[in-house]
């Protein structure tokens, strides 16, 4: 495989999501492999939206400090891409251009001006690029983590 591959909050939150197995499973599955591979990225945005996603409900998945401790770990085991003003500027774009939804947008522009090609996610649809980003639905039952990773070494 060339090059990382950015990994969106949702595949985040379904590892910790009890009420959708097979989805947690999946996801499990993926951040592990991508963690063993070196392949997985993140962006300061997920992260973010991790903890909140996380922690906001009547029920919430994790308390405050075991949200924390998971976006700790992602922080210090995983590249994490910063926002800038640049990636805001190249969101409106997308928003403008693309009429992507603008927190959709932001993500895009994390993959697209730190050269990452290829973006994990289930709120686009499956397969579509855009502006030399493909995304794909890691939980789409055509999903192929192997073909995505290469043959390992």
């Amino acid at each position: 495989m060339a090059g990382l591959v950015l990994v969106d909050t949702n595949v985040l939150v379904y590892a910790h999501d009890s009420a959708e197995p097979e989805k947690q499973a999946r996801a499990i599955d993926l951040l592990e492999a991508l963690r063993d591979a070196g392949a997985g990225a993140l962006s300061v945005q997920s992260l973010a939206e991790f903890f909140w996603a996380c922690t906001r409900r009547r029920r919430p998945l994790l308390s405050l400090a075991d949200a924390g401790t998971q976006v700790e770990r992602f922080a210090l085991g995983w590249p994490v891409y910063d926002l800038t003003a640049a990636i805001v500027i190249e969101a409106l774009s997308g928003v403008r251009r693309h009429r992507l939804p603008y927190w959709d947008a932001q993500l895009w522009a994390t993959a697209r001006l730190n050269q990452v090609h290829v973006v994990l996610s289930e709120d686009f649809a499956d397969g579509s690029r855009l502006g030399g980003v493909r995304f794909l639905n890691p939980f789409a039952p055509r999903f192929d983590l192997g073909a995505l990773l290469g043959p390992r070494r």
